[in-house]
């Protein structure tokens, strides 16, 4: 029995002496980051959806960095600025890209990222009304939209003119608001200069007032806390953009040619829609071909106001305008026959762009053929040679556009193929079919918009097909704003 009691007393010593074994619990690893979720609001230079897929200044930019971080892109919209704050707070959202100003109070909340582009805020009043000479003498209130810039502005304002007082709209955006100045039932709203110059192509009554502040950066928000790694990817991926030309690129894209704006020719096209285009619609649909029938009804308004009878004193004649040996070139007998004008001008367009260099790329390919449908493309590819001897991309629009000017100058135009070139005309030409069309799109939608909604009953497919028409319509025009 001692024996016994001597083995088990030696045994248990011996467990005493070993080293108790823990199994370590493994650490569990954060899920790998598979996509970027960017929290938005719809507007045209912000983000939009159309029958022809997502676009937006804010889009192709966050797409942009989703590829050079190597993540799918997720664009959430939200209803209103204070929706997109509380999203950022909770962790639903990894960036703010929303169109948004770098202000004081947004510091406070948000990690600011760098300026995409500058805007001016404007005060927006509507056409026929008294012009607003200041910001303390004004004939009714001024509504914002809440937690927007604007707020901010009003409130330092505030402070040297005790009496300024504002409306908040939390329900409505910019364009709704925009809207209301148009009907006549808000007396003032304030605006960011690019908003107001997309804004006016389809309601010209909308008149700018007082500059109430310059050249606001307008940037993307990151969280607060935990974002270091996000905010270095941020900087370097925007260095690589601005220097490669991205920036210049959309500011070209979605704002350059909506700065020309002449009110007349704006009611007058739109009048003209009404009582010009149903006559001759079907025949831009039938013979635009790979074009889209607005850009060729655009470029014919841009020719002849839709006048068949048109003539130029240089001997175009026809609704498209066609020279006598352009139309024998493409078929055409009759020059005044509107219909023969319509199927020669589309033939001539499209056999432009076939003959453009392929290095131009597709979303760029219409404006190259619309100025070589003006000038030539003779006296085109001499400006894309100009614009490479500049160190210039030959085949990016904003940068042709910049040296098709020179065409008119002596010392430039000696030395190229084809000479002399109203260069500047072809800018202008091409700037104001881009904003034609952009009308022609946007009243589009609307009438498509009136005739789903007085459906008797609408089914899914067709309420889905209404909130796509409500979105706006992408930006064709030019006016960059200053990038620093």
């Amino acid at each position: 029995m001692k024996k016994i009691l001597l083995t088990l007393c030696c045994i248990a010593l011996l467990a005493a002496c070993q080293k108790v074994v823990v199994e370590q619990a493994k650490p569990v690893e954060p899920p790998k980051q598979t996509e970027l979720v960017v929290g938005t609001l719809y507007g045209p230079q912000i983000y939009f959806t159309s029958g022809q897929g997502d676009s937006g200044y804010d889009y192709e930019m966050a797409e942009r960095f989703a590829n050079y971080l190597g993540l799918e892109l997720k664009m959430q919209p939200f209803a209103n600025i204070s929706e997109l704050y509380t999203a950022m707070k909770n962790g639903e959202i990894d960036i703010i890209a929303a169109g948004l100003g770098d202000t004081p109070a947004r510091r406070e909340q948000f990690r600011v990222g760098p300026p995409l582009y500058r805007v001016n805020q404007v005060l927006v009043y509507r056409q026929g009304t008294p012009v607003p000479k200041s910001i303390d003498k004004l004939k009714g209130e001024i509504t914002v939209i809440t937690d927007s810039s604007f707020v901010d502005t009003l409130t330092e304002l505030q402070k040297s003119n005790p009496d300024l007082v504002w409306n908040q709209e939390k329900d409505k955006d910019a364009e709704e608001l925009l809207t209301m100045i148009a009907a006549g039932d808000i007396p003032y709203t304030i605006a960011d200069s690019t908003s107001l110059d997309i804004n006016r192509r389809f309601m010209p009554e909308l008149r700018e007032g007082l500059v109430l502040k310059q050249k606001q950066p307008v940037v993307w928000l990151l969280p607060p806390n935990n974002s270091d790694k996000l905010m270095s990817e941020l900087l370097a991926f925007w260095h690589i953009e601005k220097r490669s030309g991205t920036l210049a690129h959309l500011n070209e894209k979605y704002f350059a040619h909506v700065k020309r704006f002449d009110y007349v020719d704006t009611r007058a096209f739109i009048r003209a829609i009404d009582n010009k285009l149903p006559k001759y619609q079907a025949t831009f649909e039938k013979y635009a071909g790979d074009i889209d029938w607005r850009k060729l009804a655009a470029t014919a308004y841009q020719e002849s106001h839709w006048n068949p009878n048109a003539r130029s004193p240089t001997g175009v004649r026809g609704l498209m305008m066609l020279t006598l040996p352009t139309a024998k070139q493409v078929g055409i007998k009759n020059r005044l026959d509107p219909y023969q004008s319509i199927q020669g001008g589309a033939k001539y367009l499209n056999s432009m762009l076939e003959r453009l260099p392929e290095s131009i790329p597709a979303s760029q390919r219409m404006w190259f053929a619309l100025a070589s449908y003006n000038i030539g493309l003779g006296h085109v590819e001499d400006a894309r040679k100009l614009a490479q001897a500049q160190g210039l991309n030959p085949s990016a629009w904003r940068d042709v556009k910049s040296v098709l000017p020179l065409l008119q100058k002596r010392k430039y135009y000696k030395k190229t193929r084809y000479g002399y070139a109203r260069g500047n005309e072809a800018v202008h030409y091409v700037d104001s079919i881009r904003r034609y069309y952009d009308t022609l799109v946007w009243i589009d939608n609307q009438n498509m918009l009136l005739e789903l909604r007085n459906k008797p009953l609408q089914t899914a497919e067709i309420q889905e097909k209404v909130v796509d028409l409500q979105a706006p319509q992408e930006p064709l025009l030019d006016a960059s704003p200053e990038i620093n």
